[in-house]
Formats: structure tokens, C-alpha cells, sequence
């Protein structure tokens, strides 16, 4: 049966004053299909599917919807050639109702009515087994939910040609699959769907063909059955990447950290750790996961004197003189007094890690400056820590003195990794650290922190791919609004187990409620 394309691409170029983003890139999407876009942070995936959807425009090349040459300068105009772009980060009113988000901009005559829109919406859910209320807030939403509400508002408008950019990346495995069935319900009906992704299983799973960007250039299409994650990644990355992450049994591990009924609170007194409790060993990879906005950060921030904390404790057992030492109400400055070596790589780079107008030298020296005199500061051991750390982690920067602000998401990420390794912690707390780098650099990553680990560090790591925290981490323990649900053994755990501990809060609260 001959296939019928309903989007095509040729020779689309987009620049951004030197950078160019894409070049002469072409490729064609199918009526009834599902195509996968892989490609390395910077590969212009997003740049390019913001060209589909009328966010920019291509400086050349030619954009063809059912054969037919179009052209798109907004949003509106590709719902006009009904395309739907569904973005990692939701647009919608936290204060609207589903079905108020659903119709808001809608250019249609008469007044609003929103019961005649539900009527259509409860008929596009039936249709493809969303589960959807379209009275419900958004505020009320879990997060599969409002990407739900995101789906179905293309769908309403009559997109035929849909794109997901990383639709995976905050849901548990549970809410990924039911996300699964309905792509393939929607390509049954015959839309086109375009996922942007970094997830090589999932791409080998739910499309039909993958075709691969490597900065900005297209390299290749293939049939998702003749595809393996090997093949795919070389494509990408351009050289054979070995994809294993070695897991070592911890010697001699004794406790660390040891955190005993933790409360934290916000300003508005809600409930931002209740009753948490746990212990971390030296060398070993202490797991933590959750559904973004769980707890995971403010636990962090709690142990690295960053957040207040209103009941419990955090002991921490020093190995250079035996003793114990009790860090709450420290502040991080008479943690480092202590001589308590505790590295922080926290969520918010550039927020909290880095300064963007300080080149890269200088953000080394933030770790050392008070060890200077006078008015000098010793300049030459920064210099070369950022040498080392350019060269080891393959920072893609013009030099040493180049501002961080300057230096792409990616980069910025292994600068501040690289220096808090390089701090010698025995207690090192890292946030997502390999959110937004490209499949070489995550392996590095994870490599430099199992050498942590066999220098008898206690590493906390904090993940959102549970493939990766249970081929890495020791122990996985799992958080929920808060609260602990679970710790389990890394080595026999299941992806199905954490999903189910990562959504449990959630269903008791339900239940309580």
C-alpha cells in the first residue's frame, strides 16, 4: 500500500546570526505514522519542529502540507494547515477549567459555549481513550493530565499533523505507556505524529521510523525495525559511544548521611518534606525519584543548608575524625567550616551553581576565593582546573574566559559537574545532571560519578530515567508530595515498581480526600 505524505520538507536552513541551526535539512512525514527525531542537545530538533509549528520561519528551503507549498508565520496559520505542536513546557492558565483552556484563543463566532465544548471534548477522549474532565482546573492536574489537556486542544482545533516535543519526560512509566496506546490510536486514524526525544528505547518502541540531526545537519532516516540503540547512537553522536554503565558493589560502606524525620515547610505553609527519613552509605549511589515537584529539590537544598528546616535532623559522620556533627540550621557557609566536604549540584545551574557574566575560571574559583590574601587571589589552579575540565568533559567553549551565559545549556552543565567532582566531596548531591547533554556526555557523567563512588563517596543522585537509576544507583528511594513511599534494592527493582511507589502518594491523597 503507497504511502501519502502529509508533511515534507526540502532544504529548510535556519540561522541565528553566525550559528546555524539547520542546514538544507529534508525529510518527509507520512499520513497513519509515527517519526522520531533524535539527534544531541543542539542537533536543531526543536529549531526545526518551531518551523513546522509557525514559531520561526526558514531563512530558505520550501515546507509542503498534503503536496500542496506552505506558508507559515504563526501558530495560527499551522493550525490553518492543521499542525499541532505539543512543547515540553505546558502553555496553558493555571485557573482555567480543561475545557476553558481547550477553547481560549479560538477564533469562532458568538460566545463561548462551554458546555456544547465539553460535549466535543468528552467525544475526542472516547475516540482515542484520553481521560480527560473538562471541568477540572489545571492547577488541580497532575502532570499527565495537563499534557493531556495540551493533546486534546490540538486535536479540537483539527490538527491531523501532530508534535511532541520530549512527551515523556516528567511521566512515570505507567503514564507513558497509556501515553503510547493513544499514539497509536491517533495513527490508526490516520494522523501524522512527529516525537522529539532523547529516550532510545521508547524511540524503538512506539515509531515507525527515526530519522537522525547532528548539528543541524540530517543524516539519516531508517525503519524502526532495522534500528538498535548502538546504530543510533553512532548516528548521532558520530563515532561508536559504548551505552553500558558499570555498577560496582560497594566496599566497606558504612553511614554517611543520615537523615531522620525531615519537615520542611513553605512560606504559604504547605507541606514541602513530611517525616523523611533515610541513610546513605560512603561508596554507594543513593537513587532518588518522584514526580517532578515531589520534594526532590527541597530535600537537597535542605541537606546543603539552602532550605529551612523545621523538624528533624541531618547527621553527618565525618571519616577524618569519627565525628558526628548535626547540619541543620547550617547555613552552607559553616557547613564548608566545618571541613564537611559536601558538593551541590542543584536543578537551577545558572541560578544557583553558576554566575553567567563570570567566565569559566572564575566560576572555578567560587569554590576557593575565601582561601585567598589580600587583595590577590591565586588564579593559576582555577585556570588549570578549567582547562582539565574542558578538555576531560569536551566543553564546546572558545577558551577559559568565556562567560558561562555564553556557553549552551549542555555545556554549562558539564562546567558545574566537572567543578563540584573536582571539589574532593564525600558527600556528593547531584540534581538531574545529565539533563540536556548529549548521550556521550551522560555516560561520562555517569562514569565520573562510579569513580566517585570507589573513592568511598556517598553520591546521591536525583534522575528522571528510570532505566538509568536502576542500571546506576545502589538503592533507589522514591518520593511522593513529600513523602517517602518506598526504598528498594537498585539490582532487582522493576521500572513497573517505582512507577507504581512514584504515583502511590498521589492515590492516597485521593483516597483521603
Amino acid at each position: 500500500m503507497e504511502k501519502t505524505a502529509a508533511l515534507e520538507l526540502r532544504g529548510i536552513t535556519k540561522t541565528f546570526g553566525d550559528v546555524v541551526a539547520n542546514h538544507e535539512i529534508s525529510l518527509t512525514v507520512y499520513k497513519g505514522e509515527i517519526l522520531s527525531i533524535l539527534g544531541e542537545n543542539g542537533s536543531g530538533k526543536t529549531t526545526l519542529m518551531n518551523m513546522i509549528a509557525g514559531i520561526y520561519y526558514p531563512d530558505s528551503g520550501q515546507i509542503f502540507v498534503d503536496g500542496k507549498e506552505a506558508s507559515i508565520h504563526s501558530p495560527r496559520e499551522a493550525f490553518d494547515y492543521r499542525i499541532g505542536m505539543i512543547h515540553q513546557h505546558f502553555k496553558l492558565v493555571n485557573v482555567l477549567s480543561a475545557a476553558e483552556n481547550i477553547i481560549l484563543g479560538l477564533n469562532e463566532p458568538g460566545r463561548y459555549n462551554l458546555e456544547k465544548a465539553s460535549e466535543k471534548i468528552r467525544s475526542i477522549a472516547s475516540a482515542y481513550g484520553f481521560d480527560i474532565d473538562p471541568d477540572k482546573k489545571i492547577y488541580e492536574m497532575s502532570v499527565s493530565e495537563k499534557q493531556t489537556v495540551e493533546i486534546v486542544k490540538v486535536l479540537y482545533r483539527g490538527a491531523d499533523i501532530l508534535i511532541l516535543d520530549e512527551p515523556t519526560a516528567v511521566l512515570t512509566p505507567q503514564e507513558t505507556d497509556r501515553l503510547f496506546t493513544v499514539l497509536r490510536k491517533m495513527k490508526d486514524d490516520g494522523k501524522a505524529i512527529i516525537i522529539i526525544t532523547h529516550k532510545l528505547q521508547e524511540v524503538l518502541s512506539v515509531s515507525d521510523r527515526v530519522s537522525v540531526l547532528r548539528q543541524g545537519e540530517y543524516i539519516d532516516t531508517l525503519l524502526t525495525r532495522d534500528a538498535t540503540e548502538e546504530k543510533l547512537t553512532e548516528m548521532m553522536v558520530g563515532k561508536k559511544v559504548t551505552l553500558n554503565i558499570e555498577r560496582t558493589e560497594p566496599v566497606d560502606p558504612v553511614d554517611r548521611l543520615v537523615v531522620q524525620d525531615l519537615g520542611c515547610i513553605s512560606r504559604d505553609g504547605v507541606a514541602l518534606l513530611d517525616n523523611v527519613s533515610f541513610k546513605v552509605r560512603s561508596g554507594e549511589i543513593f537513587g532518588i525519584a518522584g514526580i517532578a515537584g515531589s520534594g526532590q529539590r527541597e530535600l537537597l537544598e535542605a541537606i546543603a543548608g539552602l532550605q529551612k528546616v523545621q523538624t528533624g535532623d541531618i547527621y553527618y559522620h565525618d571519616p577524618t575524625n569519627g565525628r558526628i556533627e548535626d547540619l541543620r540550621d547550617m547555613t552552607p557557609r559553616q557547613i564548608r567550616d566545618l571541613g564537611i566536604r559536601l558538593s551541590f549540584v542543584p536543578e537551577d545551574r545558572l541560578g544557583m551553581g553558576l554566575v553567567g557574566n563570570m567566565n569559566i575560571t572564575d566560576n572555578m574559583m567560587l569554590r576557593s576565593y575565601r582561601a585567598g590574601r589580600g587583595i590577590f587571589l591565586e588564579r593559576k589552579e582555577p585556570y588549570d582546573l578549567a582547562e582539565r575540565i574542558i578538555r576531560e568533559l569536551e566543553v564546546v567553549t572558545p577558551g577559559v574566559n568565556t562567560p558561562v551565559r555564553q556557553l549552551s545549556g549542555g555545556n554549562v552543565q558539564k562546567v558545574l559537574v566537572g567543578r563540584e567532582i573536582a571539589a574532593s566531596p564525600t558527600v556528593l548531591m547531584v540534581a538531574y545532571p545529565v539533563r540536556g547533554l548529549d548521550i556521550n556526555s551522560s555516560y561520562t557523567i555517569y562514569r565520573l560519578l562510579n569513580e566517585q563512588k570507589k573513592k568511598g563517596v556517598a553520591v546521591i543522585f536525583v534522575g528522571e530515567d528510570l532505566d538509568v537509576l536502576l542500571e546506576l544507583c545502589d538503592r533507589i528511594m522514591v518520593i511522593g508530595s513529600g513523602r517517602i513511599t518506598g526504598i528498594v534494592d537498585a539490582r532487582t527493582a522493576t521500572k513497573e515498581q517505582i512507577g507504581l511507589l512514584m504515583t502511590s502518594q498521589k492515590r492516597r491523597e485521593q483516597q483521603d480526600a
